[in-house]
């Protein structure tokens, strides 16, 4: 299963018209099963579906943190990267962007944190350690602080949905429903569940040319005591079971969905109207009682 969360959108059954008969492909890539929907037969969706395939390969070359080859893996040994790929500066100009609309809430620094919590070891060292105003971005280098690491968990997936249904939208496909850990629907309405892993489906959405990204932190237990969507500026626990934002685009709704489970209600309206695209967080407490939260 996913590290990061438990997938809480189930889709296909729920976004196909009666008189369509749509094909779907299914596989796995960052950590999660993935998979396409389009309103095509399997001989035209075949083509499509190789350079989605292609594109997953490059993408797990680059934000990995399990192969060992991986641009993302490198970065975090040697504390550099150089002659980063575009879509590595694309994705860590993205991180800044959430970085600063979440107050911090959001820092791919964290992956210190999580090793030490997941590995039983102290968290006020790994604590020290992070800090994104401490990373170096330019065209031709990355460069991290002393004994950081990043961790691309909190929204490459998202990123990475964004890379392939715009990879089709090119290729003249409009009637897709991506998933790639998170979802982009495109063209028509596609209606989805969204779900908390303890309490079910607890609300029914209907996207179009709109993105949805969940995050539930319980879903994985580094310890008897941290689960596995850490919170960057402190101890404080997780405030919601589940949250699930809607946005313009995947890897957006991806980063807020991950860094909302640690905001209180009161902050979540004010760190969404910092964003554009109107976005829409789905936020379940504990009890199973659902918070809707809009821009």
């Amino acid at each position: 299963m996913n590290r990061r969360r438990f997938l809480a959108v189930s889709a296909a059954a729920l976004g196909a018209p009666a008189t369509a008969q749509p094909t779907e492909w299914r596989g796995h890539a960052m950590g999660a099963e993935v998979s396409l929907t389009f309103d095509a037969n399997p001989e035209a969706a075949a083509s499509a579906i190789t350079k989605v395939q292609a594109l997953l390969d490059r993408a797990e070359s680059l934000f990995s943190l399990y192969r060992p080859d991986s641009d993302l893996v490198r970065l975090n040994q040697t504390g550099i990267l150089v002659n980063p790929a575009p879509e590595m500066l694309e994705l860590l100009s993205i991180c800044d962007w959430a970085h600063g609309r979440t107050g911090g809430r959001f820092d791919p620094t964290v992956q210190p944190l999580w090793l030490a919590a997941a590995n039983g070891r102290n968290l006020d060292a790994a604590r020290e350690l992070i800090g994104w105003d401490r990373v170096r971005i330019s065209e031709d280098r990355i460069v991290l602080g002393q004994g950081q690491q990043l961790t691309m968990n909190g929204i490459a997936q998202g990123f990475v949905t964004d890379l392939v249904a715009n990879t089709l939208r090119n290729a003249g496909w409009t009637n897709v429903l991506v998933n790639i850990g998170e979802y982009y629907a495109a063209g028509r309405i596609w209606r989805l569940g969204v779900s908390d892993p303890v309490h079910g489906i607890v609300q029914t959405v209907r996207l179009r040319d709109r993105a949805i990204a969940t995050s539930s932190p319980s879903v994985l237990r580094l310890s008897p005591v941290h689960l596995h969507i850490l919170n960057a500026k402190n101890e404080r626990p997780a405030l919601w079971s589940t949250v699930s934002v809607e946005a313009a685009n995947a890897a957006m709704a991806d980063a807020l969905s991950t860094a909302l489970c640690h905001v209180p209600a009161s902050e979540i309206a004010d760190i969404l109207s910092l964003s554009k695209g109107n976005p829409k967080a789905i936020c379940t407490h504990e009890s199973g009682e659902v918070s809707i939260f809009y821009s």
